[in-house]
């Protein structure tokens, strides 16, 4: 997998964000991270990937899956490209209210 082929759209500190970049990290994948800018009404590039402003964003070129939500992130990986560990990000609940 090329360090292109998945794309993650995020904010600095965004607790959402984060835990799709541990998964990420976990499963030892490459991928490019495109910080976005703060403020929810400038956020145009990720309007434009994934209809919402919102983040994260992951898109896989691999798939062709454009992926929003952090908890559907982390499923998707998990089914992707997970294997057989059980990755400890997964533990995580789901936040309700989640939308940086």
């Amino acid at each position: 997998m090329t360090a292109q082929s998945l794309t993650l759209y995020r904010l600095q500190a965004c607790p959402f964000c984060e835990r799709v970049v541990r998964l990420l990290d976990e499963y030892d994948l490459d991928y490019q991270s495109r910080f976005v800018e703060p403020m929810h009404s400038d956020r145009d590039v990720v309007k434009r990937v994934s209809g919402k402003r919102t983040v994260p964003v992951l898109v896989d070129e691999n798939t062709g899956a454009t992926l929003t939500e952090s908890a559907n992130i982390v499923s998707y990986l998990e089914a992707t490209y997970g294997g057989d560990a059980e990755p400890t990000a997964a533990a995580e609940p789901a936040t309700a209210g989640e939308g940086s």
